[in-house]
């Protein structure tokens, strides 16, 4: 694969386009208000393309990633002077690239393999939109992330009040990319006010859809062996409500 399709749609499998399609019970509309804020389905897009797809970005992409970090402060600790009354950061590190800025190093190589083609695809959208069970803005945010051995995000709620277009919610949406040197990574989110629901992430070809926001965080990757190039890309795309 040298490019990604214009079209979202032709990187589905037949159950990913009964999904986009709103023909599969699970899906849709599954998490429209009043229903889990989270999903998880795998199968969505063929191994081979979906393998290839990874290929891609590891070869036109990795090169425009920079290093996300925020590690874990030590004030949070040393300034901490009530028992029981710990506060904390997001903390997070992966490798990423934000496709905000059309004269950027990123932006140019994702438009090179298609990549900003195809989140710009209807059917991009419509498939966010199949599983949100409403209307979503045909303009959205893209983003490229690269999780390596032990990389993670920390507990946190991407939620933005101070930003009048997403402080009532928003809808993301995460192709996941695996490799075969990885062994697992997970997605553990609040339900009813607890860190009681976990889904591994570690996939090929699948995707989670998000209604943000809530808690939840990913926990560190880990590889088959160390060495062997375990790494899981993700392709993400943000969604205003309609």
């Amino acid at each position: 694969m040298n490019r990604f399709p214009a079209e979202f749609a032709d990187l589905l499998t037949p159950r990913g386009r009964r999904v986009l399609d709103g023909r599969d019970r699970r899906a849709r509309g599954a998490i429209a208000p009043g229903r889990p804020a989270f999903i998880a389905l795998d199968g969505m897009v063929d191994p081979g393309k979906a393998r290839a797809a990874g290929a891609l970005l590891e070869r036109a992409m990795a090169p425009t990633l920079a290093a996300m970090t925020r590690a874990i402060p030590p004030e949070s600790i040393t300034r901490q002077t009530r028992n029981h009354e710990e506060r904390l950061i997001k903390t997070v590190r992966v490798r990423t690239a934000p496709l905000e800025r059309r004269g950027s190093r990123a932006w140019a190589a994702a438009e090179r393999i298609g990549l900003i083609e195809m989140t710009d695809s209807d059917t991009w959208r419509q498939f966010a939109q199949a599983v949100a069970g409403r209307a979503l803005d045909p303009d959205c945010g893209r983003q490229v992330l690269r999780y390596g051995p032990g990389d993670y995000s920390g507990p946190h709620t991407d939620h933005y009040p101070e930003d009048p277009a997403a402080r009532g919610g928003y809808v993301d949406l995460h192709l996941s990319l695996g490799s075969p040197g990885l062994a697992r990574q997970f997605l553990v989110y609040a339900r009813k006010g607890h860190f009681s629901e976990m889904v591994d992430v570690n996939t090929l070809g699948g995707i989670t859809v998000y209604r943000l926001p809530f808690w939840h965080y990913t926990t560190p990757l880990q590889p088959l062996r160390p060495g062997r190039g375990a790494r899981r890309w993700v392709v993400l795309g943000t969604f205003l409500y309609g």
